[in-house]
């Protein structure tokens, strides 16, 4: 599996402590560590999710195409109870820190 120019950058920037490994832990108890900078917004996290799911399809063969559009309107991130509503908000005002957890929840119907 080709290692892109964007990961190497991640690694770096974690070791520099310029960035950090945010862990998102699906329903079904995987988790998925991903790397934002250290004043990511919940939106930037959501983009490096996106990714991260996106090369990892790739490199397993799996779905090519997945609607975040429907995973957006279905899904919603969650930290200690509280829903990451605000896509501009800093992670650091929800109170997220390098190597915390992060939940990829199922929306209820209203």
């Amino acid at each position: 599996p080709q290692v892109t120019a964007e990961e190497i950058g991640s690694q770096v920037a974690l070791e520099y402590g310029q960035a950090m490994t945010v862990r998102v832990c699906k329903a079904d108890g995987e988790t998925m560590p991903v790397v934002v900078v250290q004043n990511a917004s919940v939106l930037e996290l959501k983009k490096a999710l996106r990714r991260h799911i996106q090369l990892r399809q790739a490199r397993q063969g799996g779905i090519q195409h997945l609607s975040w559009k429907y995973i957006w309107r279905t899904y919603h991130l969650t930290y200690a109870g509280e829903k990451l509503a605000d896509d501009r908000k800093k992670l650091r005002e929800y109170g997220i820190r390098n190597r915390d957890e992060v939940s990829f929840i199922k929306k209820l119907r209203k």
